[in-house]
Order: structure tokens, then sequence, then C-alpha cells
């Protein structure tokens, strides 16, 4: 025993200096790393995790005060909200510009300002109030009223996108002791028919609190722990904070919140197991580091939805805007470098209105989300596809080749959507257009590019839609010219005299006598002499004037034609007017105030025109109708038209197309299809006259067809009311051949 004692000392003194000490000291210093790691990672997961959340605050702060004036202009572009304030109808204001958006957006505060910017309504603590109640803010809102009304005056669109509709004025500011964002809009009209004086528009001004309900919907909506306002940024070590800044650069306070720390959590989590089972330490850092990695994906998961937000169209999924110019900004960086080109395709869906307007929008979104799949298929990883909005889609092809490599795509493109699309349970066809510009051949600045591809896509359509275009340096002066003449037409239908009537007889087939006019437009303008029908007439459909162009021609020629002694009077009506669901009421109240007879009035239509929205249509028709007016389908076997088709359309009369009688005596064999029109017409029991006759045989030979009407150069060419009245005057009897 003294023996074992005598070596047992050593042994142990031994064995703690060789094995117990070293495990001792390494345990300390694996528990120290360990310690060490653990608090480095949670600060380190903590700064990002409060990185991120003060980024997600200043995503939130940022579209505030754009959602604010965007929640404004569902009642302030509006016909109906320019009218009530005229009228000063109180209890229209304060059910819709008032306790809606309060009730519906939130908004704490609301104030209508008249042109001269004195109050006629206020709404504040939940109700109408007195509108003097809006000197308490007018220090704090003058300068953003005074700088609408000054934006107003010049005609400044600057921001007016096809989302926002009207310039404004917005600033955090402080009211009444609370920090709040103050928006103002101009009231109004949506349709443009409702004349108003640039800068004297009644002004809506809503006011948001930040300290208010807003702070309770943010906690609830974005997880924000304890958020709320404050006016100093005196924080304690849990809070994080983010300025709020005024347009001057003043801060107007804090928002201030506890943000989400997984990392502490995580380790307060881990520290009773690591005084309780030190040995268990290793395990401990692997249940701490698998915490911490599902806590970071999680944050990974969360920052990566913000920024699929930020870069990607929620519908469709394809790139947004935003991302598109940063991609093509890379694109261009690299040009020079690699000596590539690249090709910029701006899309836009054709006839996608008429989706909307028959089925509904969310019928219209499936169709999108449909075509954007389309897009994908057609384009390869290194291209971007992106939707701009609406019906936009924009295309940014890298390496190309050349031209036709170019062409190709189109080609495919338009192929494409050329096939029908399943919507809403059925088939619907549309089609795009596509302009198209290349780098560097066109340009390698971004803006100018996609300038010059939308340029091509004007072009595009202008050429018959579903069709494709390159960008040449012609197309800006014919853009142009063409906005040069849309100023002109625009000025001419404001000018008394510049726009006439002229009137083209319409003589019957059998006895050469003089039955009817056709009222036409024209246009003498001081510069470019007499304009052409076939290039203001289009331009008015395209630009929307054809509305106040047709009106005009209708009233001027019922004031004409109303003591003629003919029995038709034939006017054209454009597929804009016929859809204009109050357009019957037009026209029969034109008919009163030229006292002319309803039933001398015959409206010519085409059969396009018919097919596009049959609803508005025949209940326009069938409105006219019932009152004496008569209907005629213009330009019949061209287009749509078809002899199948003749008896479903309601009209009293069908006029034959000029190409059919032109083409007499050739082999195409038009005198048959004119005969058959005609024969048709009898059993159906329709008139017919045909346009375009511009010879004898053609006259001769129209006649013995059985053809009620005639109509051309030969007859008469149009002319002045002052020359028809001569004609009138002299006998309406032409001399027969």
């Amino acid at each position: 025993m003294t023996l074992l004692r005598h070596f047992g000392e050593p042994t142990r003194r031994l064995f703690f200096k060789r094995t117990a000490l070293p495990i001792i000291v390494v345990t300390l210093l694996v528990a120290t790393l360990t310690t060490g790691l653990l608090l480095w990672s949670a600060t380190q997961s903590d700064g990002v995790a409060v990185s991120r959340q003060k980024s997600l605050v200043a995503l939130i702060i940022s579209k505030l005060e754009s959602g604010i004036a965007h929640d404004q202009e569902s009642v302030t572009v509006w016909d109906d909200a320019v009218s009530a304030l005229r009228s000063q109808d109180a209890k229209w204001v304060d059910t819709n510009l008032g306790t809606w958006m309060h009730t519906y957006f939130g908004h704490d505060e609301v104030y209508i300002l008249d042109p001269k910017d004195a109050p006629v309504y206020a709404f504040a603590d939940g109700s109408a109030v007195d509108p003097a109640s809006y000197q308490s803010i007018r220090p704090t809102t003058a300068p953003l009223v005074e700088k609408l009304r000054a934006g107003l005056k010049q005609g400044d669109t600057d921001g007016v996108t096809e989302q926002v509709l009207t310039i404004g004025a917005s600033d955090m500011v402080v009211i009444s002791g609370h920090p709040a964002i103050v928006s103002i809009k101009p009231v109004v009209s949506d349709s443009g028919h409702i004349a108003q004086v640039p800068g004297q528009e009644f002004l809506h001004v809503a006011v948001r609190y930040l300290d208010g309900s807003l702070l309770a919907s943010l906690r609830q909506d974005y997880l924000l722990d304890d958020a709320h306002f404050s006016w100093s940024n005196m924080l304690s070590p849990e809070e994080a904070s983010y300025p709020l800044v005024g347009r001057s650069g003043s801060t107007v306070g804090f928002f201030v919140w506890q943000p989400y720390r997984p990392g502490a959590f995580v380790l307060f989590q881990l520290v009773p197991t690591l005084v309780v089972v030190f040995g268990l330490v290793l395990g401990g850092i692997i249940v701490a580091l698998a915490a911490l990695r599902r806590r970071t994906l999680r944050l990974i998961e969360t920052e990566n939805h913000i920024y699929h937000l930020a870069h990607y169209d929620l519908l469709t999924g394809l790139h947004s805007r935003g991302h598109f110019n940063s991609r093509l900004a890379d694109a261009l960086t690299l040009l020079p470098a690699t000596g590539e080109q690249l090709a910029i395709l701006y899309l836009d869906l054709d006839r996608f209105k008429q989706v909307n307007d028959s089925f509904g929008h969310p019928a219209g979104d499936e169709l999108l989300r449909e075509f954007a799949d389309r897009l994908r298929r057609l384009t390869v990883e290194v291209d971007t596809v992106a939707r701009l909005g609406g019906d936009e889609f924009i295309i940014i092809q890298r390496a190309v080749a050349g031209e036709n490599e170019v062409k190709t795509l189109c080609e495919h493109l338009i192929e494409s959507a050329r096939r029908p699309f399943e919507v809403a349970g059925v088939q619907v066809f549309v089609g795009v257009s596509v302009g198209v510009a290349l780098a560097p051949r066109d340009g390698v600045d971004q803006v100018e590019l996609v300038r010059k591809a939308d340029l091509a896509l004007y072009h595009a359509k202008a050429g018959g839609r579903s069709g494709y275009a390159l960008f040449e340096p012609e197309m800006d002066q014919t853009l142009a010219k063409r906005k040069g003449l849309e100023q002109d037409l625009r000025k001419a239908l404001q000018t008394p005299g510049h726009i006439r009537v002229h009137y083209q007889p319409l003589y019957t087939a059998d006895t050469n006598r003089m039955t009817g006019v056709e009222a036409l437009a024209r246009w003498s303008d001081a510069e470019r002499g007499w304009v052409a029908p076939d290039l203001f007439v289009p331009l008015a459909e395209e630009t929307g004037l054809i509305e106040v162009l047709g009106e005009l021609v209708l009233r001027q020629a019922c004031l004409d034609a109303v003591l003629w002694p003919i029995e038709t009077l034939a006017v054209n009506v454009s597929g804009l007017q016929l859809n204009n669901p109050s357009f019957a009421m037009k026209v029969t109240s034109i008919l009163l105030e030229t006292q002319m007879d309803p039933r001398r009035l015959e409206l010519e239509v085409t059969e396009s025109t018919l097919s596009q929205r049959p609803t508005e249509c025949q209940q326009n028709m069938a409105a006219l109708r019932s009152v004496g007016v008569r209907f005629a389908l213009d330009d019949f076997g061209t287009g749509f038209s078809s002899l199948g088709r003749l008896q479903s359309l309601e009209v009293d009369r069908i006029k034959i197309d000029r190409s059919f009688v032109q083409g007499f005596g050739g082999s195409n064999g038009d005198e048959a299809i004119v005969q058959a029109i005609i024969d048709l017409a009898r059993a159906t029991g329709l008139s017919t006259t045909a346009e375009g006759v511009e010879t004898e045989s053609q006259c001769n030979y129209l006649r013995k067809l059985g053809c009620d009407q005639l109509q051309g150069f030969l007859l008469s060419r149009p002319v002045p009311k002052e020359d028809l009245q001569e004609l009138l005057d002299g006998g309406s009897r032409r001399a027969t051949a």
C-alpha cells in the first residue's frame, strides 16, 4: 500500500499535467471559442435582421405617399366629382370624397378647396366638420397648394403615367401635433368632356396620421413589435428607428419598433443548456447552428420575397419595369467590350381591351399570364422578358447576330399570339404588334432605345396590327408630322369654318332623280390647303376626336338639309360613336335642335363596327330606329362582311363597295358578286346603293342589275352647300345617258 501510494501521487500529478489539464484547457478553449462564435453569430444575425427590417420599413414608408395619392385618384379623376363640386351637392361630396376615403382607405382628414383655395368641405374625426377648420392646417399645406396650382397652370405632366393619372403634391408634415402625410390632388374630368381652366380645379386634400390607426395596421400586417412614433431618436438597446424626412429635408420624427433578433433569441435559449450540461457543448453548438440556420433561412426567404416584389411582376412573374431598366443598363455597358449587339422588342397586345370589356378583368389577367408563358418559351435564358404594365411587354434579346434573327423572333411572337387563348371557358383571339430598336445601331442610350422601340411599335400598329417594324430614322419625322397634324386638327375642330361639310348627291338608278345626299367632312387648313379625308379621318379615329368631328358633321348636315327637297340625308358614323352609350341621346338631341325629320336621316355604319361591341351598338340602333332613323351598311363586301351574315344585321340599306364597281369588265367575277348582293338584298327587303360610279357603262350595267341607287363622280362630286343648292334649284334630275 505504501508503494502504491508512492507511485500513485506522481501518477495523479502526471495524469493531471499530461491528460486532465490539457483536456481542461482544451475544453475551456473550445468553450470560449464556442461562446465567442455564438456571440458573433448572434450579433451578425441580429444585425442582418435589423438591417432587413429597416429596408422593409423604408419600402413601406416610400410607398405610403404614392399609395395615398393613388387612393385619391379613385375619386378625383371623375366627371361626377367635378359636377358634384360645381353644383355644391354636399351629400354626394361627403359620401364619395370624405366618408368613403375615411372608411375604405383610412384617411384621417379630408378637405376640398375651391379654385380660389377656399375650403368648401372638411372631414375629420369620422364625420363632416366646419370647412373653416381647414385654417388650422393652411400654413402647412399652403406651399403644396401653391406648387400644385403652378404645375396645373403650366400644364405640367411630370410623373403622369398610365397608373398616375394627374400631378399632385405631397409631403410629410406635423398637423395638430401629429406626424402626417398630406397629399393634394386636383379634381378633374375622366372623360375630358367637362371643360376646366388649368389651375382653377377643385383640390382634394388628404391627411393620414402616422401615429394613429396606421401604426396598428403596420404592427398587424408586418409583425413590427411595439411599432410607435417618436419625436426624438432616443432609443433603448432593444429598439430600432427609421427617420421620417419631409420634402425640405427636415426630419419630422422617427418610426420606432422592436426588431426581431433571432440571434439573441437563440443564444438565450442555449444559455441554460451550456451552464447545466457543459459536456454537451458540441451538441449545443450543433443545435444552435441548426436553429440559427433555420432562423437565417426564414430571413433569407423574407428578403427574397421583398426582392421579388421589387423586381418581378406579381401577375405574370416576369421582370418588372425597374428590373428591366437595370438589366438593360448592364447589357448596354458590356456592349463596347463584347462587340455584340442587342435588340429591344416593345410588344403590345391587339384587341386586349375587348377581352376585358367582354369577359371581365379576371379573364384578361388569365390571358396575360398565358401570354407571358408563351414569351418565356420563345426566348432563351440570357434574354430578359418584362411586363411594363397593362398589356405592354418588352424583351431584351442579347447577342443578336443580325436583323434576320430579330425578325425571326418577331414572326414567332406574332404567330404565337395568333393562336387562341383559353380564358373564361371560351377561346378568344387577340394578336400582338412589335416595335424593334437595335443597339448600337440605333444608339446606346437606354431611354432613347426604348423610345425608338415604342415609336416602331406605333408604326407597326399603324400598318394594320399583328405585325412588326424595325426603327428607322424617318419614323421620328413621321411622328413629328403626325403630332403637328393632330394639333392642327384639334384647333380646326374648335374654330368655326375650318371643318366644312360637302354633300355628294344620291340618284335613283331608274329615273336619274336626286333623292338624297351623303354628308362628308372636309378640312381646309390655312397652310396645308384641303387636307385629304383619308388622312385626317383615320387620325381622328385614333386620337378619339372622331366623336367631336362626327357630332359637328351631323349637326351641320341637319341644319343644311332640313329644308331641302330630298328624301335621305346620309351621315357616316364611326365605331367609337356607335359604341358610346349616350350616342342615341346625342343624335336625338341634334334632331330636335335642328327640327330635322328623323325618318329622313340615314346613318352609315360598317359591319366591323357592328361586330365589336354588339350590346352598345344594338341598344343605340334600337333606340334610334324607334324614332324613325334608318341605317345603311357601308362598304359592304370588304373586311368581315359576308352574304351569310347579312340577314343578322338590322339595317335598311347596303352600300356596295366601289372596289366591286371599278372591277366591272375584269376577270374577278365582280359582276356576279354585285348581282348576288342585289338579289339577296331584295330577298331580305333591303335597298342597295352602288358607290364609285365613274363611267356610263358602270351606270348602265348597275341599272340592269337592279341596283336602287347610284353614287359617284360620274353623277356628281361632293360639293359645298351653296353648289348643292344650285343643283336643287336647277332641278334634281340628271340627264340620261
